[in-house]
């Protein structure tokens, strides 16, 4: 039982951090870039999470990546585009306006519209009580 419970500790490698896991680049312009990025690019482990506000293993070696192309001399949107081709789309705070992603784009403005209609009808009812 105690073996069970205790899975979750092992879940992590013993291997160092990748190198710019969490090292900043010498360069002010490059290091912007990349952490723009990363502000939208979501961790795979955590899910609720920006791969620049995690803690993850996965997310540093993302960090670590990110850096290293940006380095190199890669634009930041050919490494989205390269992430978003190995991960989906699913990856991205900020998705494509696609057929399949309509719904979320329009999902606030109608949820604000629902409950704007809904709460005209409860002030009509209590002018009339």
């Amino acid at each position: 039982m105690a073996l069970a419970l205790a899975g979750p500790v092992f879940a992590d490698s013993l291997l160092p951090p990748a190198r710019y896991a969490n090292v900043q680049l010498a360069d002010p312009r490059q290091e912007r870039q990349a952490k723009a990025l990363m502000e939208t690019i979501r961790c795979l482990v955590c899910q609720g999470q920006s791969i620049a506000d995690s803690n993850a293993e996965m997310a540093g070696d993302m960090r670590s990546l990110i850096r290293e192309r940006i380095q190199a001399g890669e634009s930041p949107e050919s490494i989205r585009a390269w992430l978003i081709s190995r991960y989906g789309e699913w990856v991205s705070y900020q998705p494509k306006l696609e057929p399949a992603t309509m719904m979320l784009w329009a999902a606030p403005a109608l949820l604000l519209l629902g409950g704007l209609w809904l709460a005209r009808g409860r002030f009509r009812r209590r002018r009339r009580a």
